[in-house]
């Protein structure tokens, strides 16, 4: 059996601190939430909930342009130039 790299020590000490820093972000959120915390009802009757929907209708926009555009891109990208075999 051969040591392990440091390379491989330093991705698993990367990888434990990832994984704890991302348990402990969702049990600070949810250790004193209330339902009625997530009830976006609020949200929606405010200022901030009309341009929360503008932007989600924005960003509707920019997925179908980008649906349309990308492969576009790729066939011009991956198309063989005239003249070669």
């Amino acid at each position: 059996m051969t040591a392990a790299a440091p390379a491989e020590w330093a991705a698993a000490a990367c990888l434990g601190t990832s994984i704890t820093a991302a348990a402990v972000g969702l049990w600070l959120f949810l250790i004193d939430a209330e339902v009625a915390d997530f009830d976006p009802r609020r949200l929606l009757d405010t200022d901030a909930g009309a341009r929360l929907l503008i932007e989600i209708v924005r960003a509707k926009a920019a997925v179908r342009d980008a649906a349309l555009t990308v492969p576009a891109l790729l066939m011009l990208l991956t198309a063989a130039p005239e003249g070669t075999s």
